[in-house]
């Protein structure tokens, strides 16, 4: 389970008091089986996460967030262990497959998912960790032009946005993350980032692959032509 989503019996104070398994709402109105089936429903059929004030307006009368959050709870408790998890994101609740069951997953994808530069990757750590920047500050930083297009494939994937301009000559534009960044990396927000040292990490392995995907063919161009041997089998 997510550390981020908790269980139950980690949820705030505001809901300890409640009842965990009530039959009916305090006030005697709705079922709150009934109740949890409609939030089940809702989050199913949802093409995005859904935050609590949108949650709310399901019910008529209104719920209250107290008592909603203890129906959140009893909903990730019963899905642990499936193949389908109840996560609180950034911008609200949703359903989505357990992490470790995406490998078999990919392969029904007709598409992988996209692979990106080192640069594209050190552009959007720079954002995320000393936002807000200008495209100045992360050319500062990385010591190298950072090129429109790259800025622009962020912007584009949703996960960087303008938020203001810094009141400088030109007012160049500030960029900082947004809430589907974290979303599809399945956090709540900026702190449950890992530390900077690790994301090192990453940027390393990626050198890594995009030095063994351009081996081959260098391999292929430098390898002279093989000659045939007595056997009839090619060989160098």
């Amino acid at each position: 389970m997510n550390p981020s989503n908790p269980l139950p019996d980690e949820l705030p104070d505001e809901v300890a008091g409640l009842p965990q398994d009530a039959g009916e709402a305090p006030d005697g109105g709705l079922d709150l089986a009934f109740a949890r089936q409609v939030l089940e429903a809702a989050l199913l059929s949802a093409s995005e996460p859904l935050p609590l004030a949108t949650l709310r307006r399901v019910f008529e009368p209104d719920l209250g967030t107290p008592l909603l959050l203890r129906l959140l709870a009893e909903l990730q408790r019963e899905w642990t262990g499936r193949s389908a998890e109840l996560v609180r994101l950034a911008s609200g609740w949703r359903f989505q497959t357990r992490a470790d069951l995406q490998p078999w997953l990919d392969r029904l994808k007709e598409t992988r998912a996209p692979r990106y530069s080192r640069a594209v990757l050190e552009t959007l750590a720079i954002i995320v960790y000393r936002q807000p920047v200008t495209r100045g500050d992360v050319e500062d930083i990385r010591g190298v032009a950072v090129s429109s297009q790259i800025i622009r494939l962020l912007e584009t994937r949703g996960w960087i946005d303008t938020i203001g301009h810094r009141d400088t000559p030109g007012r160049p534009a500030l960029y900082a993350t947004t809430r589907k960044f974290l979303d599809d990396l399945g956090l709540r927000s900026l702190t449950e980032l890992p530390p900077l040292a690790e994301l090192e990490g990453v940027l390393d392995l990626v050198d890594t692959a995009e030095g063994a995907s351009s081996a081959p063919a260098q391999q292929q161009e430098e390898q002279p032509p093989a000659s045939p041997r007595p056997d009839g089998v090619l060989g160098a």
